[in-house]
């Protein structure tokens, strides 16, 4: 992350629009469908995942007041020293030459408050200016000499802006500044760092998806960032990083795409046992010119974020920043958003002094989102699909050890209460009036009341809603979840699922059935007494996630394993064949070629046809044929005089893609009605 003031002048760069107050709230008459699926398992909630990170430049970092208030938000986990202050902070002297040193914000100020936090610490070692032995000294410091135990150890900031890419913000004193010159200092780090303490984990940082400079190959590189850095370092890391500022509510259906193209990444460059490396999200804010840094419609897309982000296994999700300092002053939904990208207010006025934030750690509307989140997602729980019929309303649920579940709903409509009418599958509530937290639009905390029903609450605008749920019948005597699930064999159309059993109950288990997770609905492919299935009639291309359940010879039903995501392939050979090469990208669109193969009988004329997986996906232009797009579907026709394909012929289009989300490729392409196969 950049420097507070590289921070404040990019905050300056965003054109805060200022809302109308919401006017008088119109009731929806038509309930809200929420389906909340039990056994549609997703992550278990991490112990670090609700985060936050703290910057030398502040200093309020170590005050018995700040830690008092983050412990209050639940969080469990906070970075230091902050940002891109990281790459020229020197631990020893406690000094950052070029940047502003906070008074008591020390090393061992900063863990007394992590201390107090109940949290852990995520600390990032100086890549840019300095060295593996400064790293390795640090561990030895902390560690040995402190015992401070600590466990999370990235490997410089946001290294890929070194200017390298062309935008240089991140300080780095290596003469190569490349993916593969960062990669060999990883290795280096890892090496001294871990001679020291063999325990702790090392982070390696990446880039976002679909954020600069994401996907771009330098010139010189053997690849883009990712591809060298985890070719080259990944044996030696166990964790990566990456940095998110969405900048709208809507975001957040970004998230399960992220994640799964950085494993797929991971898999690919890393190799067999690439599982083993997490996923951290250590900065993150949503601030933006479309709902402010610090106002209630910021604090629904934070949530809506972090519970996504969590039920797509990262470890950790941390906001930048504790304390960060006043920018545009705007209004927002009838509030006053002061541009802070922090969680509490830093009590700074504007440069004119015409305008003031509140008094010093005064939570801001992000807060309270992180604070529900940690009431909604305990450390332990496993979160379950959910989904609404509602653009405006947004749900996620989470299941408790001791069988209770919580399902957290986000409306971020600003005129309309809506009510809603939820559907629990694979879980039966209790009757009676459930446990309700809330959180609306310019409140200063969280109301806890007991109302409404497990079926139907009614969702105040631009609020957090948490219900908290008992089972209708005791939890006891059932058998354990099985064991996270493995495909093999998996081809276009089949694939071989196994799985470790799971431990009987007071009765013993008489099955395994193997559902498929369809939105929030779970499609049920097959049962077995064994712990493998293979299960056929899939689809080509086709991303699924599964889950394993145990049925006891009562019909008692465990918990749903941990989730399993794998694709489908293409025929292993086919009447044609195609091959997708990007010859260029630049992290909003890319330049494709598309080489088509006649493996059958000659052709006169040929269409090949295809899909955008994506929304956020579109043609800009082709060559090569003639090129139609009809919704999510391409066209490509052969142009006139052009259209003999003899058998073993090749014909070659190319277009260029445009995309404003991860960016999932076509992989399934048929040549005149025939699925080719895909190289």
């Amino acid at each position: 992350m950049p420097t507070l003031l590289l921070r404040a002048a990019s905050a300056l760069l965003l054109t805060l629009t200022a809302l109308n107050a919401p006017a008088a709230y119109a009731d929806d008459v038509t309930p809200v469908a929420v389906t909340v699926n039990a056994r549609a398992a997703l992550a278990t909630v991490p112990g670090t995942g609700i985060g936050s990170n703290h910057a030398i430049w502040d200093t309020n970092l170590g005050t018995d007041e700040t830690a008092d208030r983050l412990k209050d938000a639940g969080v469990k986990m906070l970075r230091y020293p902050g940002g891109s202050y990281s790459d020229i902070y020197h631990w020893a002297t406690h000094t950052a030459p070029g940047g502003y040193v906070a008074p008591n914000t020390d090393f061992d100020t900063f863990m007394r408050g992590v201390r107090r936090t109940g949290a852990q610490a995520m600390v990032t070692a100086n890549y840019g200016t300095g060295t593996a032995d400064e790293a390795a000294a640090w561990v030895r410091q902390a560690n040995v000499t402190k015992g401070y135990g600590i466990k999370y150890w990235e490997i410089g900031n946001e290294n890929y802006g070194n200017g390298h890419y062309g935008s240089a913000w991140e300080a780095d004193d290596h003469a190569d500044k490349s993916p593969a010159e960062y990669a060999r200092n990883v290795v280096a780090y890892a090496d001294a760092m871990k001679a020291v303490d063999p325990t702790i984990k090392i982070g390696a940082v990446l880039t976002t998806a679909a954020n600069w400079p994401d996907a771009i190959t330098a010139d010189g590189d053997s690849g883009t960032w990712n591809k060298v850095v985890l070719s080259n370092a990944g044996s030696k890391i166990d964790f990566v990083i990456l940095h998110w500022y969405p900048g709208a509510l809507d975001r957040a259906g970004h998230v399960t795409d992220m994640i799964q193209l950085t494993r797929q990444q991971l898999a690919k460059y890393v190799g067999p046992g690439s599982e083993r490396i997490g996923i951290a999200m250590t900065e993150f804010n949503t601030g933006s010119s479309s709902n402010g840094a610090n106002t209630q419609p910021g604090a629904l897309a934070a949530a809506d974020a972090y519970a996504t982000l969590l039920a797509n296994g990262v470890f950790t999700v941390d906001w930048w920043n504790v304390h960060n300092g006043i920018g545009t002053v705007t209004q927002v939904e009838g509030h006053t958003d002061y541009g802070d990208f922090g969680l509490l207010s830093s009590g700074t006025c504007t440069s004119d002094n015409s305008v003031c934030e509140p008094a010093l750690n005064t939570p801001f509307a992000p807060y309270y989102a992180l604070q529900m989140v940690s009431k909604f997602a305990r450390p332990g729980d496993q979160f379950v699909r959910a989904a609404t019929d509602q653009a405006k309303v947004v749900a996620h649920a989470a299941r408790r050890p001791n069988g209770d579940l919580a399902v957290m709903l986000i409306n971020t409509s600003n005129d309309t209460s809506y009510p809603v009418a939820i559907d629990y599958s694979g879980y039966t509530p209790a009757a009676g009036a459930p446990t309700v937290l809330t959180h609306t639009n310019g409140a200063t905390g969280i109301t806890t009341s007991t109302g409404g029903t497990a079926a139907g609450q009614t969702l105040p605008p631009l609020s957090l809603t948490t219900l908290v749920l008992h089972p209708a019948s005791p939890q006891t005597g059932l058998p354990g979840a099985p064991g996270q699930p493995a495909a093999s064999q998996v081809t276009d159309t089949t694939a071989t699922i196994s799985w470790p059993g799971a431990s009987p109950g007071s009765r013993p288990i008489a099955k395994y059935e193997l559902y498929r997770q369809h939105g929030a609905v779970s499609e049920q492919l097959g049962e077995t007494s064994g712990t493998s299935l293979t299960v056929n009639n899939l689809k080509p291309g086709t991303r699924y996630t599964v889950n394993v359940i145990a049925r006891d010879s009562g019909g008692g039903l465990s918990w749903a394993s941990p989730p399993l995501t794998f694709t489908t392939g293409t025929p292993a050979s086919s009447s044609c064949s195609v091959r997708l090469t990007v010859t260029t990208d630049w992290a909003s669109g890319y330049v494709g070629a598309i080489d088509i193969t006649n493996n059958g009988a000659p052709v006169s004329g040929w269409t090949l046809n295809f899909g955008w997986p994506r929304s956020w996906q579109s043609l800009g232009s082709g060559w090569g044929g003639v090129w139609t797009q009809t919704g999510s579907d391409v066209k490509v026709v052969n142009e006139a005089g052009n259209g003999a394909l003899a058998t073993g012929a090749t014909a070659t289009v190319g277009f260029v893609g445009n995309y404003s989300g991860p960016n999932v490729l076509p992989a399934v392409f048929t040549l005149n009605g025939s699925v080719c196969t895909t190289r």
